[in-house]
């Protein structure tokens, strides 16, 4: 966190398939350099349904969360001036060369799917004829799902998991925490189910967490409202102690999936 909070940022080159400005950088001082992401605000393009120049703040929000959670995924962030002015800095997760996606979560033909993957959608494609999207049973993706469902992720695409040494990350969350329903996931596949006991405890170290010190962390990056409706989310679910069912009257799903 230090290195991230003072150390000289390099930009090392520009990620080219991010929606919004997405830089490589090193940051560090001397021999001590790390990769990292910088995602300056005035690059940040505009959304008709969250206010601009907000997301590298919620990209930074969304580490205090699960930090305070005890949610194993999200790299660390800090939002600190840069050669392009203030952003949200982030620690590097993963190879640095491009990769396949991850195996975590699959698009088969119908028949196709593997009987330990849960099944999200069918779709029908052009030439392909009907594929369904799935993810695997596993245990880092459901505790993830949980985080996503406090954070009222709007954007849970398959591009956002990296798989580094058996540690699943999840990465770009400026699209998060807004007071309205938004959740679109491709991590559907426990709806209803109970919340596991793990992600139930930290649901618990969550809610203490907003009644001590984090409400106040996270005033600088989000509004009041969305502080409590975090707050709302997180005692909801909770009291319920099941995963949330897709809507109904709302696309459930990120586009594109990956």
């Amino acid at each position: 966190m230090d290195l991230l909070s003072t150390g000289e940022i390099e930009i090392e080159g520009q990620l080219v398939d991010a929606s919004n400005l997405a830089l490589r950088v090193r940051v560090g001082t001397g021999d001590t350099r790390a990769a990292a992401v910088y995602k300056p605000i005035r690059g940040e393009r505009e959304l008709w349904d969250f206010p601009d120049g907000h997301l590298a703040g919620r990209e930074v929000a969304t580490f205090l969360i699960a930090r305070a959670g005890g949610w194993p995924h999200i790299p660390e962030t800090v939002l600190r001036d840069g050669p392009l002015g203030p952003g949200s800095l982030q620690r590097w997760v993963g190879p640095l060369e491009p990769q396949e996606p991850i195996s975590l979560i699959r698009l088969d033909p119908v028949r196709e799917v593997p009987p330990s993957y849960l099944p999200v959608v069918a779709l029908e494609l052009e030439g392909d004829g009907p594929v369904a999207v799935s993810h695997a049973d596993d245990p880092r993706l459901a505790s993830l799902a949980v985080l996503d469902a406090v954070l009222n992720n709007a954007d849970r695409k398959g591009s956002h998991l990296i798989e580094d040494d058996r540690r699943l990350w999840a990465i770009d969350h400026g699209i998060t925490l807004h007071t309205d329903p938004k959740l679109r996931t491709v991590l559907w596949g426990w709806a209803g189910d109970p919340i596991p006991e793990d992600d139930l405890g930290r649901l618990h170290d969550l809610v203490a967490a907003l009644d001590d010190t984090l409400a106040s962390e996270l005033a600088p990056l989000l509004t009041g409202d969305e502080v409590e409706a975090l707050r709302h989310r997180a005692h909801r679910l909770l009291r319920q102690g099941t995963f949330p069912e897709p809507p109904e009257a709302r696309t459930p799903l990120p586009w594109p999936l990956w």
